[in-house]
């Protein structure tokens, strides 16, 4: 299906995204203990940035995860279950997840939109950085992960009614 290979595509460029940040983080972390313990000298955003930079990891990469399977699960009952079975199993948790996940969504846009708006600072640090970057960013990661639980819950659809989704996105 089209959908599908468009959500998981988006899904995909996130991960990437995610995955690309770890240069930065280290980059950031390896000057603080630079600057830090050879020049004395630590630096007042290296906490700040190493936080917001691993939680923009952890948020881009979580819908990629699921895409790729690699979210935590309980096998037991699932290796016992064939194809179709589990396909309804998904099926329900996704259709009781989901709604969660839009709700979430449009609360941490809400969020997003107020800190942009009254120019929130962290108050964490000396540095004290604006945070709507922060939470625009948990926005997108929930909203890649409610997005990539549809493109789950359309594939258990498509299981069940014996269409096969093959990686061309056909179904």
């Amino acid at each position: 299906m089209r959908v599908i290979n468009l959500i998981e595509s988006l899904t995909r460029r996130a991960g990437w995204v995610g995955a690309v940040l770890i240069f930065p983080l280290i980059g950031a972390l390896v000057y603080e203990v630079f600057s830090r313990y050879v020049m004395g000298r630590p630096t007042m955003w290296a906490f700040e940035i190493s936080y917001m930079v691993m939680g923009a990891i952890f948020m881009l990469g979580m819908a990629n995860a699921l895409r790729v399977g690699q979210h935590v699960s309980v096998d037991i009952l699932s290796l016992q279950l064939g194809q179709r079975s589990n396909a309804l199993v998904r099926l329900v948790g996704y259709v009781l997840f989901l709604p969660i996940l839009v709700w979430l969504v449009w609360e941490l846009s809400k969020y997003a939109l107020a800190a942009f708006e009254s120019n929130e600072r962290s108050g964490r640090s000396a540095w004290n950085p604006v945070i709507w970057p922060v939470f625009t960013v948990w926005f997108v990661g929930f909203l890649l992960l409610a997005l990539q639980v549809l493109a789950e819950l359309l594939k258990s659809l498509a299981i069940l009614t014996g269409r096969p989704v093959d990686g061309e996105g056909e179904a």
